[in-house]
């Protein structure tokens, strides 16, 4: 590890500048252990649950580890610029290693970056477009995510027509979690997709899986977030009062999507959507969304920290999982409905695994 440093400090000098300007789009501190191997998180905000989670994941395993780890994160989703500054800090602190949420395909360039200079970069939550950007991603088989709720959703349907709103996270970048979620959850509803790579191209009516007809009203953005989800879906609403499926990026945009549609007076619809944090079980238990697929970024943050940590120690590398281009951190359909043919755990068993935390 030494000597790997001394190679790279003509490089820092060159980032020195660089890395004097202040931040003003990422927000950082330090937490955890204080040992010689240094790691960098860095999320796509400090807002969202499932980001603060992942923090307080990787410090408790820095600190389990003896690892020191900086916290730093973009002012939002979709915050590219701010990531890209927090990649520049690591570079010139000689960092270890890197753990990102990436927020775009802006940041590949910095992630290359860091790579070049000997930092061993672990996306989570988030693979990268190309996978390849990165040494390795641990993450959520977001596409399987997706068609849980999509399955579980055609069968609760029961061949009733389905008027759907998609709402997404972006309409103005392209993110590998956004449109394997969407595209996960339409081929698990029997719909069928063109593009997977690509929101919004499938046709807009025909039959799910079951015998029922579809109608797709929107697909609108709402950047993970509680009023970007009632936002879309006041838009949804304008197009077609008559939505009774909703699909939502996450558990945020589920909760404001449901405040929309409560106050529209939509009665019963099914809301469905993907976290599985111990408030989006709740949510689940009080009706507020109807089914979810959990994930485990505490998990996440746990074995990128011991990954550095191992590598640094001379270690082995991680591995993806075998058939995939990333490590499977695990997923579960939350539901107390659970329906044949379609995998899932209950409330009480939610919450007791709730992003890994217990």
């Amino acid at each position: 590890m030494i000597q790997r440093r001394g190679r790279r400090a003509a490089m820092l000098l060159a980032i020195a500048t660089i890395a004097s300007v202040a931040i003003t789009a990422c927000s950082s501190d330090s937490g955890g252990g204080d040992g010689d191997v240094a790691v960098t998180l860095i999320t796509k905000n400090s807002t969202n649950p499932f980001f603060v989670t992942m923090q307080e994941g990787a410090k408790a395993a820095a600190k389990a580890e003896n690892v020191k780890v900086t916290i730093a994160a973009g002012k939002e989703d979709g915050d590219e610029a701010g990531q890209v500054q927090a990649i520049e800090d690591a570079i010139a602190r000689d960092d270890d290693g890197i753990l990102i949420t990436p927020n775009g395909p802006g940041v590949n360039p910095a992630i290359k970056k860091a790579r070049d200079a000997g930092l061993y970069v672990i996306a989570l939550d988030t693979p990268p477009d190309p996978a390849n950007t990165v040494d390795i991603t641990f993450a959520t088989d977001n596409f399987k995510a997706g068609e849980l709720i999509g399955k579980w959703t055609a069968a609760q349907l029961a061949g009733k027509p389905a008027t759907i709103a998609m709402l997404d996270l972006f309409n103005d970048k392209i993110v590998s979690v956004d449109y394997n979620r969407d595209q996960g959850f339409l081929t698990g509803m029997g719909i069928d997709t063109k593009d997977k790579k690509k929101n919004g191209d499938e046709a807009k009516s025909g039959s799910y899986a079951g015998g029922g007809t579809y109608t797709i009203v929107c697909n609108e953005p709402t950047e993970g977030a509680e009023d970007g989800g009632r936002t879309a879906m006041e838009r949804c609403l304008t197009k077609n009062p008559a939505v009774n499926v909703v699909y939502t990026i996450n558990e945020p945009a589920a909760v404001g999507a449901q405040k929309a549609l409560k106050a529209a007076n939509v009665q019963n619809p099914i809301v469905v959507s993907i976290d599985g944090g111990c408030d989006g079980v709740q949510q689940v238990k009080d009706g507020l969304i109807n089914a979810t697929s959990q994930q485990y970024p505490v998990k996440m943050a746990e074995l990128g920290v011991k990954a550095i940590k191992d590598i640094e120690t001379g270690g082995p590398k991680p591995q993806n999982t075998p058939g995939l281009d990333f490590y499977d951190t695990g997923v579960a359909l939350v539901t107390d409905k659970a329906v044949p043919g379609v995998e899932s755990i209950g409330i009480a068993e939610g919450t007791d695994k709730c992003w890994g935390k217990k």
